[in-house]
């Protein structure tokens, strides 16, 4: 063996230098190739980080009239309006080097207690604030809209500290994109004629909210961004769930190997290609659909037949460590789980972010459990105030990442009325301020 490798040894040299200097003169070639990827991801996070520091943006606080009798298919209608009032997709130049990106341009509709007391938000780019304002006062012409500074600027923004502590999640669909949620017409609200026996979903929300105490906050943050069928493939996903439910997948043939067709020649005497008629079905496969069957597709057309937002949704609970009582989370829990069919979709927390760490079969790692629960709390504390979304700056779509349409979204961001929602602390408004009439002397 060693006689052999003494022979091969000296074989193999010139083939080594050869190789080698190739190697010394071109190594730097695939290095393009290999950093692009980390270069385009650091470049864009610097460009999109210049972008929204330019870009101001603005929060609204919607003081809601003492009563509320427009339907929740209202607040559909205004949703419906505000898709286009601020979609304006990015081209290759403002993306790459302007910093651009469509999704930072998005709504943020929020429902905070403070203190007891809910509040609805909604923060926009400054620039749309007088279209967004005509499309809220198109439905509610008795709200009140002011810009207000942020709440989240007064609570310790070191959060958790040895003086507040708080608990939180970012949520998730249970299923893909086009099997929608519970909404409104599932609730009766549009088929009531008294509003005092509507059912409103957000009234178990507000009595949530009511029951935070001095010291404690409550904080519901749903971010949309509008998004179109050539961006999210939510459209076809659901038309292809349709026709898989309605059993209209066109079988294509699989093309046999050569072997096996010689095989079937000899055994058949039939030439390659033909094929039996297909037996002609007398019931069509619509007819042989189950209730439930019908139920989902019918669903399915529903949702994707209307405007969709890139959505993604969370809560923080948060207070002094002398009144933060973690079981009061399970309020926020319930509220969510109303959305929720068996048979089509439902809003879930996702444990990618949730703020629970669960112990590791690598002992070592259970070491700094307790720091990972911290950076994990930080984490999320920071991307609510800064209403990023989840796993930001990393890009993709994540599962805390899902398509909900402007029925869906209506459902779970809207003003109630007081006899739906008697909510005793909602801030409410007597009457709207009117402006002083024309022609008025001034002095």
């Amino acid at each position: 063996m060693f006689d052999s490798l003494k022979i091969l040894i000296p074989l193999l040299q010139p083939v080594w230098e050869s190789v080698w200097a190739v190697i010394r003169v071109w190594w730097w070639l695939p290095l393009p190739l290999i950093l692009w990827k980390p270069f385009s991801f650091l470049w864009l996070w610097w460009r999109t980080d210049i972008f929204l520091k330019k870009t101001k943006f603005i929060l609204l606080e919607i003081k809601i009239p003492k009563e509320v009798l427009k339907p929740i298919r209202a607040m559909e209608i205004v949703i419906d309006g505000l898709w286009q009032i601020i979609y304006d997709p990015p081209d290759w130049w403002e993306k790459w080097i302007d910093g651009k990106i469509d999704p930072s341009l998005s709504y943020s509709f929020e429902i905070a207690s403070i203190n007891g007391e809910p509040h609805f938000f909604i923060r926009i780019p400054e620039s749309g604030r007088e279209p967004i304002e005509a499309a809220i006062y198109s439905q509610y012409s008795e709200a009140e809209i002011s810009v207000v500074d942020d709440y989240t600027k007064y609570v310790p923004q070191d959060i958790p500290n040895k003086d507040w502590d708080l608990w939180a999640a970012d949520y998730r669909l249970l299923k893909e994109d086009p099997y929608p949620i519970k909404t409104y017409p599932k609730f009766e609200t549009e088929h009531e004629p008294l509003e005092e026996k509507r059912i409103d979903p957000l009234a178990g929300l507000l009595e949530a909210m009511a029951k935070i105490k001095p010291g404690e906050q409550l904080w519901v943050q749903i971010g949309a961004s509008p998004v179109t069928e050539e961006e999210s493939s939510w459209i076809k996903e659901g038309k292809k769930i349709r026709d898989e439910l309605a059993r209209r997948i066109k079988k294509t043939p699989l093309r046999k190997p050569m072997l096996m067709e010689a095989v079937d020649v000899l055994v058949t005497g039939e030439p390659p290609g033909v094929s039996k008629e297909e037996e002609k079905e007398f019931i069509p496969p619509e007819m042989k659909l189950t209730p439930g069957e019908r139920e989902i597709i019918t669903e399915v057309e529903q949702k994707i037949a209307k405007r969709g937002y890139l959505t993604n949704i969370r809560f923080i609970y948060l207070g002094k460590r002398d009144v933060f009582f973690k079981p009061k989370l399970r309020l926020v829990l319930a509220f969510f789980s109303v959305f929720f069919t068996q048979n089509l979709n439902a809003l879930v927390p996702w444990g990618k972010t949730l703020t629970k760490i669960h112990k590791s079969w690598f002992l070592p790692l259970n070491l700094i459990f307790n720091r990972r629960l911290y950076l994990r709390k930080r984490a999320i504390f920071r991307r609510y105030k800064l209403r990023n979304h989840p796993l930001f700056p990393r890009k993709g779509r994540w599962p805390s990442d899902f398509i909900l349409n402007t029925e869906e979204l209506a459902t779970v961001f809207h003003f109630p009325g007081r006899v739906v929602a008697p909510a005793p602390f909602v801030e409410r408004i007597e009457a709207k301020k009117g402006e002083a009439p024309p022609g008025l002397p001034t002095e």
